[in-house]
């Protein structure tokens, strides 16, 4: 079979990625309008800051009962919901122009980001052919953060021009476009059969030990990520004396070749079974770099070098571990599967800035790296133990 995507899969992978970019500019949409969210509404960036924990607390909770429902209702109906959702969150915020409306309109965008993930990924999933769903995986993952790096740009660029209120009622329209082309899949799509009273029900298997595992293994993740967006920086320049801009441009090194990676990984993905591998090797060296830019005084080309390999190595992976997620699903369950695991983003978020600011705030900015890699080493034992398991899967195939 041809290893390129038919014309169908293309605009499902166009659309289903669109939604994706949607979700990261929403998530980012809020940060870039602080000073002036603070001027108009008169609030500090404590009350600022406390939207973007009311929006993820919100997506932790929901996000698991999200994958349920996109396996009973349909993948595509759940996610014109959240599109239009999340769409009317940011227009409602606008309107309304107060910190209290600011605030609903948070409470519902992470509702509406609870979406996503089990989603899309049940749409790519079953739509896309297992020959190159590796690089459907990378290229959904790249849109995402092509969303997260536009955030920036739009909110400072529309609300210069046209004022904050007019911003985020222009993001909010985005989400609303973003789900014209899924309408009518969604209205078309039937929801999944009811089990026979009598049949057993596939539920409990979704709280299998792989299943689980990966929840750990993207809460580590997670971790790893938060403290080397949140307070790499910060931690350069309290251990080494490296200044903002150099350690602005070492991370940004890493963010961009983290998205490069991403591509180049859904390739390797296409050419492998051994997913856990994959990311065990490659989160692995990215970890060991992490350390050598965190305990090392190196200068700021070097560093930068270091942390565009680590972000490059990061991004590769990324692929190998949505299929790792999409091999342990139980059958019929892939919304569910993907909601569940993805809870561990939001464990990580949540958890980590509290840690890692508080290692800051004692003097201890060395720990940061030490524990984002240790974390980050944890991960790849239970990316081994993943492949172990696949492995034993393999061998008892033919006697099944």
């Amino acid at each position: 079979m041809s290893s390129s995507f038919s014309r169908e899969e293309r605009r499902i992978l166009v659309s289903v990625s669109g939604a994706h970019f949607v979700s990261h500019l929403h998530i980012l949409a809020l940060p870039p309008l602080f000073p002036l969210l603070r001027d108009t509404m008169g609030v500090s960036f404590l009350e600022l800051g406390f939207a973007l924990t009311l929006l993820n607390l919100v997506t932790f909770f929901t996000q698991a009962p999200m994958g349920l429902l996109v396996d009973r209702v349909g993948a595509r109906r759940t996610l014109v919901a959240g599109l239009l959702l999340g769409g009317a969150a940011f227009v409602m915020a606008g309107l309304g122009g107060t910190y209290s409306w600011l605030l609903a309109g948070a409470a519902l965008a992470g509702l509406a980001n609870s979406v996503y993930h089990p989603a899309d990924y049940a749409i790519l999933g079953s739509a896309i052919d297992d020959e190159h769903v590796g690089r459907a995986f990378s290229l959904h993952t790249f849109a995402g953060y092509a969303g997260g790096a536009a955030a920036p740009f739009v909110m400072l660029g529309v609300a210069s021009v046209a004022g904050v209120a007019a911003a985020l009622i222009l993001v909010g329209l985005v989400g609303t476009l973003a789900a014209i082309p899924l309408l009518r899949e969604a209205l078309d799509e039937r929801p999944a059969a009811r089990r026979p009273k009598g049949a057993a029900k596939d539920g409990p298997r979704l709280l299998n030990a792989a299943v689980l595992s990966l929840l750990v293994f993207f809460a580590f993740i997670a971790f790893g990520n938060t403290a080397i967006q949140g307070f790499a920086v910060s931690s350069w320049e309290a251990a080494h004396g490296l200044s903002l801009t150099a350690g602005n441009v070492a991370l940004t090194a890493w963010l961009a070749l983290s998205a490069i990676g991403v591509l180049a990984g859904g390739h390797v993905a296409d050419r492998t079974k051994r997913h856990g591998l994959v990311a065990a090797v490659g989160l692995g060296a990215a970890a060991l770099l992490i350390l050598v830019a965190g305990l090392g005084d190196l200068a700021p080309v070097a560093l930068t070098v270091v942390m565009g390999t680590s972000g490059f190595l990061s991004g590769l992976i990324m692929p190998s571990r949505d299929m790792m997620v999409r091999a342990a699903a139980p059958p019929g369950q892939a919304g569910a599967t993907f909601g569940l695991v993805s809870t561990g983003f939001s464990v990580g978020g949540i958890v980590g800035p509290l840690g890692f600011g508080w290692l800051l705030d004692n003097g201890e900015p060395h720990g940061v790296f030490m524990i984002a890699a240790a974390l980050m080493g944890a991960a790849v034992l239970m990316s081994l133990a993943q492949e172990m398991r696949r492995g034993r899967r393999m061998a008892l195939a033919p006697a099944e």
